[in-house]
């Protein structure tokens, strides 16, 4: 998607974007935390136990509290709960505050919370104890610590410590409405869609509209200060497109970032948040990766075209594959950290990657070998984009020099696409690494002319060629050089300052008809062929009737 300058269609590009975040997120939201059963390993105590619960690690009973809560058992929550017996009674009210005080102070990832047995032993706290987050009302402070204990049936598992659940009523007596609730008609805040009330529905749509209308309107005052501070017109333009080009993503991550920060503060349930964020990171995740694409680009044409001006076309060739490898990694290590933000061990996926990455290069050998073979041939300058090489009896330009093969347009137009690995056992004749072009010709004057003719010739061609600015005047070669049966001939052998085939042709072009001329005003000529051969029919017909047929031969008068 690009977002264009001073156009209409911004708007509507914008809005399918508005409403695609809108789909996607809510998707998110829907979807299922990750299970705390499958994130178990077997314990090392002599009694093997699988806790039906998941308790087994931080993040599994952190999860399972938010799960239990979300449904609303809150019954079922007292069991990732460390209550004393004389409390249970009060426990589940105590749920019930603790999951308040998390929908709406809780600010952490649930990926940070260590998913082994044993936690995370290097937090500086107890080994039975773990800080699983803080939560600040204010100037107060909450940790919420979890607690190793045994279990009967479950085995070794973390609950919430007694110690942070004693202070959860506390915690809860101090909460405070939320900006929205405090600040939104109470009409707004008492009706409710999907769950939400309306003024949270408000405040959300508010935070995409407002950073899109103030991002064009800072990049309208972006433009307006470019038209008027940068006098180069050049300049202008360049700075101009530049902005063109990563105006998108950054007010696509500019729109993200606002709209993020807003959502934490609107008191949605921490279910809903952390799935929300998960999507939210996902779509940081891809304006990063959309934005350093667009930077790449403008940067390797940037490059390309100074290497242009300064002849280097092979460095350009060599920097467009430069740019195209560099967006297969940049988007590469996108997916990974992609994966990593959804829950899935990268580790595992990273190594079946190599698994079969060799698996692919030993059935891949010869994509490989065309791979290398095009990097190499840009390394060896032997091509670049641009140049006309004859390959393989074919000539024509290079077009394009792709990850795998060499595109040549032939004179006829046709395109061929030419294996890189196939052009080590081919032979390529690059044109463009030449210097100048060399004029190789034979002049046949017919018999008859005198020497003081071709005297006269040789010195006006030679006085031609002397007085041409585009000749290579220490190599230059024209002299009688022998009688052939067809006429005296005259070789003109000389190299014109051109490494361009249609200048090259032009010049030589010109070169000739002056030569004509020459030859035409010295009272010579050029020999034509030897002779003709003529079918006649006789003026009688045979004894049959048919026309008989007589074979003749003709000199041609131009060689007496």
């Amino acid at each position: 998607m690009r977002l264009r300058i001073g156009k209409g269609p911004w708007r509507m590009q914008w809005g399918r974007l508005a409403a695609a975040l809108l789909l996607f997120l809510c998707a998110h939201v829907f979807a299922q935390l990750p299970s705390p059963v499958a994130s178990q390993t077997p314990s090392t105590h002599p009694e093997t136990h699988v806790d039906p619960y998941g308790r087994t690690t931080p993040r599994g009973t952190v999860t399972g509290f938010i799960r239990a809560t979300q449904r609303g058992d809150f019954a079922g929550a007292t069991r990732f709960m460390q209550v004393p017996t004389a409390q249970s009674p009060d426990a589940e009210p105590v749920a019930r505050q603790l999951k308040e005080l998390m929908d709406r102070y809780y600010v952490h990832s649930i990926e940070s919370i260590s998913d082994k047995p044993a936690g995370n032993v290097n937090d500086g706290l107890p080994l039975d104890r773990q800080n699983v987050g803080t939560l600040k009302i204010g100037s107060q402070k909450l940790d919420i610590l979890l607690i190793h204990v045994h279990d009967e049936e479950g085995g070794q598992i973390w609950l919430v410590s007694s110690d942070t659940l004693a202070q959860v009523p506390e915690m809860y007596d101090l909460m405070e409405e939320t900006w929205v609730n405090r600040l939104m008609p109470r009409i707004l805040v008492e009706r409710a869609f999907l769950g939400f009330s309306a003024a949270q529905w408000i405040v959300w749509a508010a935070s995409i509209i407002l950073p899109l209308l103030l991002m064009w309107l800072v990049w309208r005052v972006c433009l307006v200060a470019v038209e008027r501070a940068v006098v180069n017109a050049y300049a202008r333009e360049r700075i101009k497109t530049w902005l063109g080009e990563i105006r998108g993503p950054i007010t696509f991550l500019v729109l993200l970032t606002f709209h993020l920060l807003t959502v934490r503060t609107l008191g949605f349930s921490l279910s809903f948040r952390l799935a929300y964020m998960r999507g939210g990171s996902v779509l940081v995740l891809i304006g990063v990766t959309w934005l350093i694409r667009r930077v790449l680009k403008l940067l390797f044409e940037r490059a390309g075209r100074v290497a242009w001006i300064h002849g280097e076309t092979n460095r350009k060739s060599l920097m467009l594959l430069g740019e195209r490898l560099m967006n297969v990694f940049v988007v590469v290590v996108a997916i990974f950290a992609i994966l990593t933000v959804l829950g899935v061990d990268t580790k595992t996926a990273l190594a079946g990657v190599g698994i079969g990455g060799v698996a692919v290069a030993l059935g891949a050998q010869k994509s490989i070998e065309n791979i290398l073979g095009g990097i190499f041939l840009l390394m060896d300058n032997a091509l670049a984009v641009g140049d006309r090489c004859s390959i393989s009896n074919r000539i024509g330009y290079i077009e394009d020099i792709t990850l795998r093969s060499v595109k040549l347009r032939t004179d006829d137009q046709s395109l061929l696409s030419i294996p890189a690995g196939a052009l080590a056992q081919s032979n390529i004749e690059n044109f463009a690494t030449r210097r100048k072009t060399l004029m190789e010709t034979r002049l046949r004057l017919r018999y008859g002319a005198t020497a003081a003719q071709l005297r006269d010739v040789l010195a006006k061609i030679q006085e031609l060629v002397a007085n041409h600015r585009r000749v290579e005047q220490d190599t230059k070669r024209i002299r009688l050089i022998g009688f052939a049966e067809r006429g005296m001939e005259i070789e003109l052998y000389l190299y014109v300052l051109t490494a361009d085939t249609l200048t090259f042709y032009e010049i030589r072009e010109q070169l000739l008809l002056e030569v004509a001329e020459i030859v035409e005003a010295s009272g010579s000529g050029f020999a034509g062929p030897t002779e003709f051969v003529y079918l006649e029919s006789p003026g009688d017909g045979g004894k049959d009737g048919v026309a008989g047929a007589r074979i003749t031969q003709q000199r041609n008068p131009a060689e007496g």
